[in-house]
């Protein structure tokens, strides 16, 4: 099983092409950097590919600039504009796009920061040659995955082809116990324009229930609970499955394909009023349901 945990906000297309240029450094996925926390502890094989989410929806709005004429001059430049959020925002690119037992280390402001690879979804991005559109796309993806609008840990099983069209390792286990079928990711980052899409795999609550990840299912009226993020409706309108029927290859939005990622959960990972804890994604009431729990978040 493979184990790991994103966190990030803001990024650009100068910053993405840089560190994936930087020096590699290998050895063991071993988590985070001390400063993230220590929080996570995470093991690997070679099977299961079982994330943990909690980027903050600022890590969906990017520059989209230009890889033409990058420098590490540049990097530094946009790092030091705020290198505590981009550091955060470089945790998720780096393990999104670059495989376990590799690093990317930028030194800036007197400070080295060391970012581990471990999904590896931009194999020709991190070999060093120039990323394919496929690749920008589903770094994209996964980073929309990755989005979580209450700032929640739970980790989601994510599925789909990488940027060379190689499918991303699962095991029949992992389907088992990841077995709620989620939501589905798609859209660029990096062209400085599209943005990110977010759609719903079928999910369905009921109105005691709620979820630490609301990215891929309606608000009210039907729009996204994850602003910059949009929200599609119904991954199948738009989306085309592999032929196991177990996650969608491909995604056609306003004329344009796009590499996405599915996602699925534990049940055990919603929340229901009347559990005792008043969750995050709960509120205060008189009432029964999510929006208004009285037995877990007491009366307004």
């Amino acid at each position: 099983m493979l184990l790991k945990t994103f966190e990030s906000r803001r990024s650009g297309w100068e910053f993405l092409a840089l560190v994936l240029s930087c020096a590699v450094g290998c050895g063991p996925a071993e988590g985070w950097p001390e400063e993230t926390g220590g929080q996570e502890e995470w093991g690997c094989t070679a099977q299961e590919v079982i994330v943990g989410n909690g980027l903050s929806l600022n890590g969906l709005s990017l520059n989209g600039l230009s890889l033409n004429g990058l420098s590490t001059s540049s990097f530094d430049s946009w790092f030091q504009g705020d290198p505590t959020v981009r550091n955060e925002v470089m945790k998720y690119v780096v393990t999104c796009a670059v495989p376990a037992g590799q690093t990317r280390t930028y030194t800036g402001g007197g400070t080295t920061y060391t970012w581990n690879g471990l999904l590896g979804l931009a194999p020709s991005w991190a070999s060093g040659s120039a990323a394919t559109t496929a690749e920008l796309q589903v770094v994209s993806a996964c980073m929309a995955a990755h989005a979580n609008k209450f700032g929640i840990h739970v980790t989601i099983s994510l599925l789909g082809l990488d940027g060379a069209g190689n499918t991303i390792t699962y095991t029949t286990q992992e389907l088992a116990d990841y077995s709620t079928q989620e939501a589905c990711f798609f859209g660029n980052l990096f062209d400085g324009s599209t943005g990110v899409f977010g759609g719903n795999d079928g999910l369905t609550l009921t109105s005691s229930q709620s979820s630490p990840r609301v990215c891929g299912m309606a608000g009210s009226p039907n729009a996204s609970q994850c602003t910059p993020m949009t929200y599609v409706g119904s991954c199948s309108t738009y989306c085309t499955r592999d032929a196991t029927n177990t996650f969608y290859t491909s995604c056609s939005y306003n004329g344009v394909t796009y590499r996405p990622v599915t996602t699925r959960m534990k049940p055990s990972d919603f929340y229901s009023c009347g559990d005792g804890t008043c969750q995050a994604t709960e509120s205060c009431g008189t009432g029964t349901t999510a929006k208004s729990c009285a037995a877990d978040c007491g009366a307004c």
